[in-house]
C-alpha cells in the first residue's frame, strides 16, 4: 500500500475492506495484544436509557492505546531497506509511543517531533523507548513540517500518525476485535462509538465493519471537531484547535483518507464537553475499575449522554441499545487523575 498518496483517498477509500483488515490483524499477530472487551453494568447504569455497553480496552494496548497496532502495521510494511534507514514521525503523544515501539521491535532508530506542551507522561515512554524526541510548536502542522525536513535530510520513512491505508487497516483491527467479543457474549452491537483525533481509528471502524453494516459515530472535543465540521462542510477543512483536556484528539485537520472513508461510513456526530471527559474518566475508574485518558473516555460519555437518542434513531424498543465503544488509550497524568477524582469523584 505504499503507493497511497492524499491525492487518491477518494480512491482508497472505497478499495479498502475488511480482508485488508483481516490481513493486517495476521501481520500483526503476536505483536500487539488482542485487548478484552469489558462489560460494566454499573456503568450502564448511568444512562437515560437501557444500554448495554461494550468497551474495547484499547487503555491495556501495548504503550496503552490503540496506536500501536497501525505503526506495528505500518512500519512492519516497509521494505527492509527502507525500515533500516530508521523511520521519523509526528505526534502528540501515543502515536509517538506507538513508533517508538514499533522502531524497537524492527532494530531500527526512530525520531519523534512532539510538541512543546506534550504531556510529560507520554514524552517519557518515548525517550525510554530509545527514540530521539524533537519538540516542534504547538499545533499538527508545526511538528509535521519538522518531521518532514528531517526525513528529507536523512531519507528516513515518514510513518503517518492515521491518514494511511497501512495506519488504518491496522487501527480497523481493533473494532474487528470488538465485532468478535461482542458475537462471542451473544450481542449484536446496534452501533460503535468512535474518539476521533485524525481519524484513523474512525476510518479503521468504518472499513472493519463493511460487512456486517454496524453503524458508526464519531465523538471529538468540543472546538477539536474537524471531523465533524467536514462532514458537515462537505469537505475537509481545517480547525484551530481549541483547549481540551483530550490532547490526544486535537488535529488541525482530519486525514485525507479517514474523511473520504468517513464521508462513506459514518452515520452521525457528537461533541462532548471538559466537564463531560473529567467526569467520565471519573467514572469509567470508579465503576469499571480502568484507567482511560480524557480522548478515551470521548466516546463513553457520548454514549451515556446520548443512549436516549440513538434508541430513537436505530430504532431499538423492548431491549437494551447494545453499543461498542472504544476506549482508545488510557496514558494520562497521574496529576489530572488527582485532579479530575478530586472534583468529580464524589458523584462517580
Amino acid at each position: 500500500m505504499s503507493e497511497y498518496s492524499p491525492e487518491h483517498a477518494a480512491d482508497w477509500a472505497n478499495r479498502l475492506g475488511p480482508a485488508d483488515v483481516q490481513a493486517a490483524a495476521q501481520r500483526i499477530a503476536g505483536r500487539v495484544i488482542h485487548t478484552p472487551t469489558l462489560r460494566c453494568p454499573r456503568l450502564d447504569a448511568l444512562a437515560d436509557a437501557p444500554v448495554e455497553l461494550f468497551l474495547k480496552a484499547e487503555n491495556m494496548q501495548r504503550i496503552g492505546a490503540f496506536k500501536a497496532r497501525g505503526a506495528m502495521h505500518a512500519v512492519g510494511r516497509l521494505e527492509p531497506q527502507a525500515r533500516a534507514r530508521g523511520v521519523i514521525t509526528f505526534s502528540s503523544g501515543n502515536h509517538a509511543q506507538a513508533v517508538a515501539l514499533a522502531a524497537r521491535e524492527f532494530g531500527v532508530p526512530a525520531t519523534i517531533a512532539m510538541p512543546i506542551d506534550a504531556p510529560a507522561v507520554k514524552v517519557a515512554v518515548v525517550r525510554e523507548l530509545g527514540a530521539t524526541i524533537v519538540m516542534a510548536g504547538y499545533t499538527s502542522e508545526d511538528r509535521r513540517t519538522v518531521a518532514y525536513e528531517l526525513a528529507a535530510k536523512s531519507g528516513a520513512a515518514i510513518i503517518q500518525p492515521f491518514d494511511h491505508p497501512d495506519i488504518v487497516c491496522g487501527q480497523a483491527t481493533a473494532t474487528a476485535e470488538l465485532l468478535a467479543d461482542a458475537a462471542a457474549l451473544d450481542a449484536t452491537l446496534d452501533a460503535i462509538i468512535v474518539p476521533v483525533g485524525g481519524g484513523g481509528v474512525i476510518a479503521g471502524a468504518c472499513v472493519a465493519t463493511r460487512d456486517s453494516s454496524t453503524p458508526i459515530y464519531s465523538a471529538e472535543p468540543e472546538g477539536c471537531d474537524a471531523l465533524a465540521c467536514s462532514l458537515e462542510a462537505g469537505e475537509r477543512v481545517a480547525v484551530e484547535p481549541g483547549p481540551t483536556l483530550a490532547d490526544g484528539l486535537k488535529p488541525v485537520r482530519v486525514g485525507a483518507l479517514n474523511f473520504e472513508i468517513a464521508k462513506l461510513d459514518v452515520q452521525g456526530s457528537f461533541r462532548v464537553n471538559d466537564e463531560e471527559l473529567g467526569r467520565t474518566l471519573v467514572r469509567v475508574l470508579v465503576r469499571a475499575k480502568t484507567l482511560v485518558e480524557p480522548s478515551g473516555a470521548a466516546a463513553i460519555a457520548v454514549a451515556l449522554r446520548e443512549a436516549p437518542r440513538l434508541c430513537a434513531h436505530l430504532g431499538v424498543e423492548g431491549r437494551p441499545l447494545q453499543l461498542g465503544v472504544i476506549m482508545t488509550g488510557g496514558n494520562v497524568d497521574p496529576a489530572l487523575v488527582a485532579e479530575l477524582l478530586t472534583k468529580w469523584g464524589a458523584q462517580a
